[in-house]
């Protein structure tokens, strides 16, 4: 039951970063794709009915972790509650500069809040890879899963190794974006998307290196269970269709790349859920964060059915206003 509770979490936290993660994009490539106030405007159009409802999979992950693994929910949001906090600042402020910016007619105001929504996207683009470099490094965990570490340093929130995968995930999600906004409009990003194609890449050829260097759980994993090499080839694959495929296409390899690297991680970390630096015996496991195995079996089936709805609405939502941005 845990091992399920498990993928149920990677799901809903890969398909935030798919879903949620195009919006944020449109936001990083925002002011370099759109030149003037109607492109902007046409650019929000393509995200507008989306991206209040892609975030309901961020609180959908949330509620799935704090549920499932009650422990590890404790854990991180204790050790990592500046960040997070900083999180929810950004994503407010980029849910305001959506809204605020129609309220005055004055193209001073449209292009404050223009800049506050480009801003907020890319913050939060590196502060949430950021995150997964974190969870993939591991934290000092001591003895009662209690860890502190600094905003800054060689070993903190943000270090060398979380800093790239944090631009990684600007990169990739970037691409991601500016695929969406070449899908959904008429603007020409074709110059956004070779950088942003050529960032992922080398981006995600640093990462995978240093990652195998600083965790050996991932090449562990991926060592004693080598069928597992066909995750990250996939999520190759989809980067080249990305990079080389015409609108649809090319926006659903994109999706392949980002679903491909998160159950990458996943696999990788699996039984861990938040690994200890310097002491494998506090490493944070599914075993040894679960919730009870009744909650678990019980759980389930109320997560099922409520899974399901949010999914036909999204199908529902995506069939609806398929077709241009207009």
């Amino acid at each position: 039951m845990e091992t399920i509770w498990f993928c149920l979490v990677a799901f809903s936290l890969a398909g935030y970063v798919v879903l949620d993660g195009f919006d944020l994009g449109a936001g990083i490539v925002h002011l370099i794709a759109a030149r003037d106030i109607e492109q902007r405007r046409l650019l929000l159009a393509s995200i507008g009915p989306f991206w209040d409802a892609n975030e309901v999979w961020l609180l959908a992950s949330g509620g799935t972790l704090y549920f499932a693994f009650p422990t590890l929910y404790a854990s991180s949001f204790s050790g990592f509650y500046l960040p997070l906090m900083m999180v929810l600042w950004l994503l407010i402020l980029r849910g305001i500069a959506i809204e605020f910016r129609n309220h005055i007619e004055s193209n001073t105001w449209i292009q404050l809040w223009d800049v506050v929504f480009s801003g907020a996207s890319g913050l939060l683009a590196i502060f949430l890879g950021a995150a997964i470099g974190n969870v993939v490094r591991g934290v000092p965990l001591d003895r009662s899963g209690e860890f502190f570490l600094p905003l800054w340093g060689e070993v903190g929130i943000l270090d060398p190794y979380t800093i790239a995968t944090g631009l990684l995930a600007f990169a990739a999600l970037a691409l991601h974006g500016a695929l969406w906004v070449r899908l959904k409009t008429n603007l020409h990003v074709n110059h956004i998307l070779v950088w942003a194609w050529r960032g992922t890449v080398v981006f995600t050829l640093l990462v995978t290196w240093a990652t195998f260097q600083i965790q050996p759980i991932i090449g562990f994993s991926f060592i004693t269970r080598k069928w597992g090499y066909i995750i990250p080839a996939i999520a190759l694959a989809g980067l080249w269709t990305a990079g080389s495929a015409r609108e649809l296409k090319s926006f659903l390899g994109s999706c392949v790349f980002l679903l491909g690297m998160m159950a990458s991680v996943a696999f990788g970390l699996y039984p861990n859920v938040l690994p200890s630096l310097g002491n494998g015996a506090t490493n944070l496991t599914i075993y040894n964060t679960a919730t009870g195995s009744y909650g678990m079996s019980v759980g389930l089936a109320w997560w099922i059915p409520g899974m399901i709805l949010a999914t036909a609405y999204a199908i529902f939502q995506y069939r609806k206003f398929s077709g241009k941005a207009a």
